[in-house]
């Protein structure tokens, strides 16, 4: 009895283990709709910007679309300010390269780190020259 306990025992860690591990490799295939509201009609939601049918004003991004596009990294037309998207590509509309938002340029220059090559010890925040030899620093990239 103990051996037919252990062997179910042993069978049930290794399946989901063996589970665990097939859908570690998955990445997400969801699609994420981006909702649109009305300032003046805010029940009024649309899947894709446009005008509302009310009033005629430009339909805006929704409070909760606009929480998560303020902690999420996004990218935005430098022509069509309506235009972004939360990966680096082109403009749908005039094809240009999307760059990264003003707030994301100023994160990006925040965790800026530059060494010296010859002192990799020494780290500072803003670009110059190394105090122990002179050298100037360079950019520090993350892996």
């Amino acid at each position: 009895m103990k051996q037919v306990f252990f062997l179910a025992f042993a069978i049930l860690i290794t399946s989901s283990s063996l589970l665990a591990q097939t859908k570690a490799g998955k990445t997400d295939t969801t699609r994420h709709i981006t909702y649109y509201t009305c300032s003046m009609h805010p029940d009024l939601i649309s899947n894709k910007p446009g005008k509302c049918p009310k009033c005629g004003m430009d339909l805006i991004l929704s409070s909760k679309e606009q929480i998560k596009s303020a902690i999420t990294k996004s990218y935005n037309c430098p022509v069509h300010v309506n235009v972004f998207s939360h990966d680096p590509g082109k403009c749908p509309q005039c094809g240009r390269k999307l760059r990264l938002s003003p707030k994301e340029q100023m994160k990006a220059e925040v965790g800026k780190v530059y060494t010296c090559p010859m002192h990799p010890e020494i780290a500072l925040d803003k670009e110059g020259k190394c105090p122990k030899c002179g050298a100037a620093l360079v950019e520090k990239k993350n892996n």
